[in-house]
């Protein structure tokens, strides 16, 4: 029975409720959305450490390796109710200076976030802030693989989502020590806590020159995105 700060790996499609898959690690659905299939995978999770939206990571809780479950989730425990103050009105002129031409159904980065432009009029954009998945009603079919234990797996899939890349490590006396160049350092001193809290390892970073740098044979040069 999985309890929480387990490392598992899992298979899963999403759906929209009565809806289309938007989400899956299986790679007959992933082509099905444009997806390659050499892009998709199983994943490795922390239960209970904010890898997944809120109610599939508790939902996960209690459940059996091997076996498939279907899980349904409330907005508030998957993507969040819809937000009226998300929507907002923005001048076309701040768009026009950034060489932008706004049309309704556009999903641009504005501020770090994603946005949809739902209407352009009288010089004014309409845009929605919101998570496209917000308010709405979400199944996950998922399937528990198999308990992680390896300690280099565990750490390469905190690697994967906190860093979104994989450095070189090793694990000496009770401790991982990263090979990273000193730039990278404030943030592994920023995640320092989380991988120590949930490995029960300690966690230190060893200088290397970037012409010195060796590529962890895994290594990702990417995020995955959160489920």
């Amino acid at each position: 029975m999985i309890k929480k700060n387990d490392f598992v790996e899992i298979e899963f499609s999403a759906r929209v409720k009565e809806g289309e898959i938007f989400d899956t690690t299986l790679k007959e659905e992933a082509e099905k959305l444009g997806i390659k299939k050499e892009d998709v995978k199983p994943l490795v999770v922390c239960v209970g450490q904010g890898m997944l939206v809120s109610g599939l990571d508790k939902a996960l809780e209690g459940k059996d390796v091997g076996k498939k479950y279907t899980i349904g989730l409330k907005p508030e425990e998957a993507f969040g109710e819809r937000d009226a103050r998300m929507v907002k009105t923005i001048p076309l002129r701040v768009f026009l200076d950034k060489e932008i031409n706004p049309h309704p159904g556009l999903v641009l980065a504005l501020d770090n976030m994603l946005a949809k432009v739902i209407a352009v009029s009288g010089g004014r954009v309409i845009t929605d802030f919101n998570n496209p998945l917000s308010g709405k009603n979400v199944v996950y079919e998922i399937k528990v693989l198999r308990e992680v234990t390896d300690e280099n797996e565990k750490i390469n899939a905190l690697q994967d989502f906190f860093f979104g890349m994989r450095l070189k490590f090793e694990i000496k006396d009770k401790k991982v020590i990263f090979k990273a160049e000193k730039q990278f350092h404030p943030v592994l001193n920023h995640f320092k806590g989380s991988f120590e809290e949930i490995l029960k390892l300690g966690v230190s970073a060893e200088e290397v020159k970037k012409e010195d740098k060796q590529e962890n044979p895994e290594e990702k040069p990417a995020a995955e995105a959160k489920s």
